[in-house]
């Protein structure tokens, strides 16, 4: 079975940045397609972003232009690096992966985004 651990999030005041990392038990990393979620108190959980197995990559607009996803296959590791944070940022972050019809969660790292 797929392990995910993310870990970076933390405290941070608004324009300040972030790097959430996401590292992945699985022996073939390279051939999943990794996603990052985030889910606020009150609201649904949301796609951030999305990096293929060739680098292609998707972003919510809400974070278009700030956030910037990307993968290091031989580290087994998808990261999420997050500029010009907003207040609205503030949620738990998942990284996710579908493999063999499962959809696998990392436990979620919390980011604050406040003054």
């Amino acid at each position: 079975q797929v392990q995910l651990v993310e870990s970076g999030g933390g405290l941070v005041q608004p324009g300040g940045s972030l790097r959430l990392s996401c590292r992945a038990s699985a022996m073939l990393f390279s051939i999943y397609t990794m996603g990052w979620y985030r889910q606020a108190p009150g609201k649904q959980r949301e796609l951030v972003a999305r990096i293929t197995t060739d680098s292609r990559t998707n972003y919510a607009d809400s974070v278009k232009g700030r956030f910037t996803i990307s993968r290091e296959n031989a580290k087994n590791t998808v990261y999420l690096i997050m500029d010009g944070l907003k207040i609205e940022d503030t949620a738990v972050y998942y990284c996710n992966t579908f493999v063999s019809g499962v959809n696998y969660w990392g436990q979620g790292t919390q980011v604050t985004v406040s003054s």
